[in-house]
């Protein structure tokens, strides 16, 4: 396959952007918690951690420019509102989670190390990856993703075959809600439009591929990557519902823990350090880049902002990351109620044919989703008696979904009105 070294490189690079923090520590509790309700948890789990985020990356392929590009059929205003959205909410969550997690399983086990010297450290080695962006998919997709998928595939081999207690119920009214809504925890819907624009800009500077090239080399490692996920979330939701029955826990960060522990015994812990930190690391990397790389390009291609950015970026890592991962996931239910959503609806109309994603119809249907995403993020922020009269009128609102339904008929519904005006003008 030609330029088949370059696909496998950067479907790995991938992996390990999108493997961060909550990727890491969410599935093997939502399987714990879904007991034998598991596979239903993984269905709604792979969906918007697994098959949107890949869309994101096959959206980026056909656009190839930058997350602008992505809302700009809506409007130029909106895409830019968008687009700051997105990257502020990056910056400000995930990408300080990632140290937050990094500290309370790999360094705050072993060493008597405070969370704001450890943060500090931790974000100014992102920022040398970041300052050096032109090694970025080389040094990730050839060096540190292997030793994460490796460690990963230890703990889930081993733990799959152990002795354990029959499986508990499920503690959720619908598994498989409870998984799509998880699922946004990972943020890798956001991550998709991120990231994929990394992996644009990372082609561009190399400077040899033609358009098509670079669209068959990232679609073609968006699904490597895609894969790659799924048989690794799979495998962590399967190993925290097999314990279920075993263990009584209420932390995640513990859960993950303690499974690395039955299953490769006293070094397991050791592994874990290493699988949490490169985890982790790779994935702030991705976010503080991609936010450099947009505000660089909306100013004109300044090296200067770049930098700026950069290191304005792993400043709010350093603040955010010495708060719990509890209260970081806690914070950020709002912000995913809001943007979540709309992200989704814009990822997979950017997937679609253009025949059935005009201008017309990105309006129609993002508009919609906003409106009907305003109960869930009102629920969010303890809003309850504005929200009991507005969901018991929608259908899926209950599961945090009430966007769903009218999202859906609107796309239906605007195709069908332009298919008709089509044929009366023909």
């Amino acid at each position: 396959m030609k330029h088949s070294k370059q696909t496998f490189v950067t479907a790995f690079a991938l992996f390990s952007l999108f493997f961060g923090a909550g990727n890491l520590i969410l599935p093997p509790f939502l399987g714990y918690n879904a007991g034998e309700a598991w596979v239903w948890v993984a269905i709604g789990f792979a969906f918007s951690a697994v098959v949107i985020p890949i869309l994101a990356i096959y959206g980026h392929a056909r656009l190839q420019g930058t997350l602008l590009d992505f809302a700009k059929k809506v409007s130029p205003f909106f895409a830019l509102v968008y687009a700051i959205l997105i990257y502020a909410i990056s910056v400000s969550l995930p990408s300080p989670r990632t140290a937050s997690v990094t500290y309370e399983m790999a360094i705050q086990p072993y060493f008597s190390m405070s969370p704001l010297a450890m943060s500090s450290l931790y974000f100014g080695l992102v920022l040398l990856f970041v300052l050096n962006r032109n090694k970025i998919l080389s040094i990730i997709g050839k060096f540190l993703t292997p030793l994460i998928i490796v460690i990963l595939l230890l703990i889930i081999g081993i733990g799959i075959f152990v002795d354990v207690a029959p499986v508990r119920a499920s503690i959720f009214d619908n598994a498989l809600a409870a998984g799509i809504l998880e699922g946004y925890q990972t943020f890798d819907a956001i991550g998709g439009v991120v990231v994929g624009g990394v992996i644009v800009i990372s082609f561009a500077i190399q400077g040899k591929y033609s358009y098509e090239e670079k669209k068959g080399m990232i679609a073609k490692a968006g699904l490597l990557a895609g894969i790659g996920l799924f048989l690794i979330y799979g495998g962590l939701i399967a190993l925290g519902a097999l314990h279920s029955g075993t263990v009584l826990i209420e932390n995640r960060t513990e859960l993950l823990t303690l499974l690395s522990t039955n299953t490769l015994g006293s070094i397991g812990t050791a592994f874990l350090a290493v699988l949490v930190a490169l985890a982790c690391f790779t994935t702030a990397v991705g976010i503080v880049t991609g936010t450099a790389d947009f505000v660089k390009g909306i100013v004109g291609g300044s090296k200067i902002a770049y930098t700026i950015t950069g290191i304005l970026g792993c400043v709010l890592g350093v603040i955010i990351g010495q708060f719990n991962v509890a209260y970081i996931i806690d914070v950020a239910v709002p912000a995913l109620m809001f943007i979540y959503p709309v992200t989704i609806v814009l990822i997979i109309l950017n997937a679609l044919p253009k025949k059935w994603a005009s201008a017309t119809v990105f309006r129609v249907v993002t508009i919609t989703t906003l409106l009907f995403s305003i109960p869930d993020f009102l629920q969010s922020i303890n809003s309850e008696a504005i929200v009991i009269s507005l969901k018991s009128w929608i259908p899926l609102a209950t599961y945090s979904l009430g966007w769903v339904l009218p999202a859906t008929i609107a796309f239906l519904l605007t195709n069908g009105l332009i298919g008709l005006i089509r044929k009366k003008e023909a």
